[in-house]
């Protein structure tokens, strides 16, 4: 399936809206293409960390994706990033809300830093508070 870079852009913003998204983070995507980046809950933009920039990119174009969001932890099997994706396919496009409305399931391409060979596509569960994100599973 081949989907438009505006399809992507739009499903991307629909999704960080329903994610709650600060404002002025998801203006930044709409008007900019600038992509968030989040440590714990406080954002960045990903042009201020040039290597993750850089991944980002290498992501987008092998999977023929849009990236809207990253986030980042350290787990018990190293440093990961997270980069939230619309991919060319639409079926993988639904996230989950639960009754909450603060988790939320997100496609992702989980880039383990330490040990590249760890790195996969899948879902992870998000968690929204205060216009930030960060993964929680």
């Amino acid at each position: 399936m081949n989907t438009t870079l505006k399809e992507r852009k739009e499903k991307a913003l629909e999704i960080m809206k329903e994610l709650d998204i600060y404002l002025p983070y998801r203006d930044g995507f709409k008007k900019e293409n600038n992509v968030c980046f989040y440590e714990g809950f406080g954002g960045f933009w990903v042009w201020q960390e040039p290597e993750l920039e850089t991944k980002m990119k290498e992501i987008e174009k092998e999977y023929n994706s849009t990236c809207y969001a990253i986030t980042h932890e350290y787990t018990e099997f190293g440093e990961c990033y997270d980069f939230l994706l619309i991919t060319d396919y639409k079926e993988e496009w639904d996230t989950i809300v639960s009754e909450y409305e603060t988790y939320h399931t997100a496609f992702a391409y989980v880039w383990n830093k330490d040990d590249d060979t760890c790195s996969e596509l899948g879902d992870v569960l998000i968690q929204s508070f205060g216009g930030g994100i960060k993964r929680i599973g």
